[in-house]
């Protein structure tokens, strides 16, 4: 609707704020090197080369806050704007949101100790929403079977329609049509959490998995402490990180991670099998997209050997809040084969796979 391909249909010209918008789309999507393929010219509207920081101003004054955040992901993650992230007056002016905290995950190493301090501001925001979101998913997911018998703890989830119906129809009004409640009813619940669990998380830390990364990290900080369940947290590329001990602090924990690199799955399931102590009261739970870059049969023979013994074998292709998943299907099927249960999920599917195993 604007740019160059629109002059000719505007023969009355733009107006200052539509011209101004013009110019800060085309500042981003003129990049675009499919423009070039269609014959459309760019790079030649503005008055002046754009500064990011100033690009930043204009769109903030131009456009509304979810426009901006969609403008803001796209320069990091489709045109690799580095400089969003790594200068420091820009990420001072720059909105917290999980594009710019995938983007700082990547770019971190880059990043000097002044530009670093800033960047902890995104990660820290970001991870404190995911975590605000994930407790209560967890939360639900771990709270027990409700059961028949009546509890005075008054909470929504358990609230009891029919048993407070009942109780209530002496208090019914005819004129009204209604039923006046004054003894609502609330079921209680079971306790799930009988023996001690191990759950062994092991998240790929390849570029591509930074979004499983991430949510790997918060799920496993809202875990951490569950009565019945100890949380091991391992990160993996060709080498093995065993990052227990930082879960407790998923905001650390993230900007120890270190992005990139080769993959052996193989070996990183080796390690965590080497955690487990009570072979059928733990859970493996490999997040990956299985591009075996090791011993490929060595990674199968593993997971047999993990099955077989009785440990449950989750093999998790995303782990995100949209659990999109993209993986190595022929790998996948073969961990499948031989009783690894694989699928993609949620963190908030995860933990009610999880709570599902210690209520057995």
């Amino acid at each position: 609707m604007l740019g160059e391909p629109a002059q000719e249909c505007t023969p009355d010209g733009l107006g200052a704020e539509a011209r101004a918008r013009d110019a800060a789309l085309d500042w981003l999507y003129g990049r675009d090197t499919e423009l070039g393929k269609r014959g459309v010219r760019t790079g030649g509207s503005g008055a002046s080369e754009l500064t990011t920081l100033d690009w930043l101003d204009d769109i903030h004054r131009l456009f509304p806050r979810e426009t901006i955040e969609r403008l803001e992901r796209d320069a990091v993650e489709r045109y690799e704007i580095d400089d969003i992230v790594t200068d420091p007056e820009v990420l001072a002016r720059v909105e917290p949101n999980p594009a710019l905290l995938r983007a700082v995950l990547r770019t971190k190493h880059l990043m000097n100790p002044q530009v670093l301090a800033l960047a902890r501001r995104i990660v820290e925001q970001v991870v404190r929403e995911l975590m605000e979101k994930l407790r209560t998913e967890v939360r639900t997911s771990f709270s027990g079977t409700r059961v028949r018998k009546p509890s005075n703890t008054r909470l929504a989830r358990n609230f009891d329609f029919r048993g407070t119906i009942k109780a209530n129809l002496m208090h019914y009004r005819p004129d009204e049509r209604r039923v006046a409640i004054e003894r609502p009813r609330f079921h209680s619940r079971s306790r799930r959490h009988v023996e001690q669990w191990q759950l062994v998380l092991l998240v790929d830390q390849s570029g591509s998995m930074v979004d499983s990364v991430i949510h790997s990290a918060v799920t496993a900080a809202c875990l951490w402490g569950l009565p019945g369940l100890r949380t091991h947290l391992v990160a993996f590329d060709t080498s093995v990180v065993d990052l227990t001990a930082d879960v407790t602090d998923p905001v650390e924990l993230l900007m120890k991670v270190q992005l990139g690199g080769g993959t052996d799955i193989a070996r990183a399931v080796r390690y965590g099998a080497g955690l487990i102590t009570a072979p059928r009261r733990s859970i493996v739970v490999l997040i990956s997209d299985f591009y075996e870059g090791g011993d490929e049969s060595a990674l199968v023979r593993q997971v047999r050997e993990l099955c077989q013994q009785g440990t449950e074998v989750l093999g998790l292709a995303a782990l995100d809040a949209d659990a999109t998943p993209n993986y190595d299907r022929s790998t996948a099927q073969r961990l499948a084969d031989v009783g690894a249960h694989v699928g993609a999920m949620t963190p908030g599917q995860l933990a009610g796979f999880v709570a599902e195993r210690l209520g057995r």
